[in-house]
């Protein structure tokens, strides 16, 4: 991994190296997805069909073939060792658990009130209706993606849940599948990429058009998802995976590498980033990371992302390494230290904050509770994680009274007629009251 020295006079420079991403060469994606999706829109099933088997390598007959029965989905749940139900059970209630006080915590709630006028003003609050869950299914299988997308949609009240997910070769993922079972998810579609996006966008002879389409996916999905919003709501561009750790020396050296790690071997893009104002202990993970890589299954992706794009930072304080925090507005961010909370009130920007030396990351990934779908590429910014608030939307309500039209009514007048909307004006004088 590669050091820097806050203090380094070039520091500004190789950090903003650091957090840059090459713009790969997105132009035969964008024309192969356009492509895609335009079949899909003009031809439905059929479309959906020949790339599901061209991309997939099966043998389908009809898209219907690809939708698996509640029957398929507690199947897998009944075939998995007790220890896997156990587990995927008790992470799907830590995660519903979190899910139901977020519903009643953030808004997600109608409420009305009444002013002095007697008029009623308030909001109402509403699930989607349908909604479409992306869960990738190439390189690995994701059961905790289904967990972490279909469970607030349910909390939320969304009726109907639909899921896609790719099959290489047709075969079946029994975690996946289990976990559907668990989540809740209505229907499910072994298809993928751009294709299954179209599907979910516009509808099919088979697949019903949904509302909103959450879940990551490859730059073909996310690319999809770009150009379909609009049509439909998106939960978010997802970008390479980010940890970001904050330690104040303390902590076992190899739990932090082990962190570090945890990011890096989701794939060669991935960002993992320490921050430490103790250059021995920065010495000591380098030792730790070295002693730790020959080890893991993975070690050739962890390399990789770890010299390319991972870094360890020399800073002045904990307090600097709070404001670089921000900068880099990361993904995942643990605060390793003996008091996490004295520096919590300094992070202004991060996907999910994980406080002390026992909260790993992984544990936010699977079981803690809260979401694991989360902002990359420093849209921690100004977004937020996966939530029941993605799944509903907010309708005003005005119920004006008779006093109440004659008082807001003159305000009306003077703003309509000063914007030059003579009817707008009309309308709330024609109900004032007359002397």
């Amino acid at each position: 991994m590669r050091r820097l020295n806050t203090q380094d006079s070039n520091f500004a420079h190789e950090l903003a190296k650091l957090l840059s991403l090459s713009e790969e060469d997105l132009s035969s994606i964008e024309t192969v997805v356009t492509g895609i999706l335009q079949e899909v829109k003009t031809r439905g099933d059929s479309a959906v069909l020949e790339l599901t088997n061209q991309f997939d390598r099966i043998n389908a007959s009809s898209v219907q073939e690809l939708e698996l029965t509640h029957s398929k989905l507690q199947e897998a749940l009944t075939s998995l060792p007790s220890a896997q139900r156990l587990a995927l059970e008790s992470a799907a209630s830590r995660v519903r658990a979190y899910h139901e006080r977020q519903k009643i915590e953030s808004g997600c709630t109608s409420w009305e009130y009444e002013d002095e006028y007697g008029t009623k003003l308030g909001q109402k609050v509403t699930p989607l209706d349908r909604v479409g869950i992306y869960v990738p299914g190439g390189k690995a299988a994701y059961p905790s993606s289904v967990l972490m997308n279909a469970i607030p949609a349910k909390v939320a009240g969304v009726k109907e849940v639909i899921m896609v997910v790719p099959t290489p070769g047709g075969t079946h993922n029994p975690l996946v599948l289990a976990a559907a079972a668990v989540a809740g998810v209505d229907r499910i579609f072994t298809i993928g990429g751009a294709q299954a996006v179209g599907a979910l966008a516009y509808g099919t002879q088979t697949i019903p058009p949904v509302d909103k389409i959450v879940g990551p996916g490859n730059a073909f999905v996310a690319s999809a998802k770009r150009r379909v919003f609009g049509i439909v709501g998106i939960d978010m561009i997802a970008g390479p995976s980010e940890i970001l750790v904050i330690c104040d020396g303390s902590t076992d050296p190899d739990w932090v590498a082990m962190d570090l790690f945890s990011q890096a071997e989701h794939d060669e893009l991935a960002q993992s980033i320490l921050l430490c104002p103790d250059e021995a202990y920065l010495q000591a993970v380098e030792k730790s990371i070295n002693k730790l890589l020959p080890e893991m299954p993975r070690k050739a992706v962890i390399e990789k992302s770890l010299r390319d794009r991972g870094a360890m930072i020399l800073v002045k304080d904990m307090a600097q390494a709070c404001e670089i925090s921000n900068q880099i507005a990361p993904e995942h961010m643990e605060i390793s230290a003996q008091n996490p909370r004295q520096w919590l009130e300094l992070i202004r920007h991060a996907g999910a904050i994980f406080l002390g030396k026992f909260t790993s990351e992984s544990l936010g990934d699977y079981c803690a509770g809260p979401n694991h779908v989360l902002p990359t590429s420093r849209t921690a910014r100004f977004s937020s994680p996966l939530g029941v608030y993605d799944f509903i939307k907010r309708s005003s309500l005005i119920e004006v009274s008779q006093v109440g039209a004659d008082q807001l009514g003159k305000i009306a007048s003077v703003l309509a007629h000063g914007e030059g909307l003579q009817a707008h004006a009309r309308a709330a004088e024609m109900r004032l009251k007359k002397d």
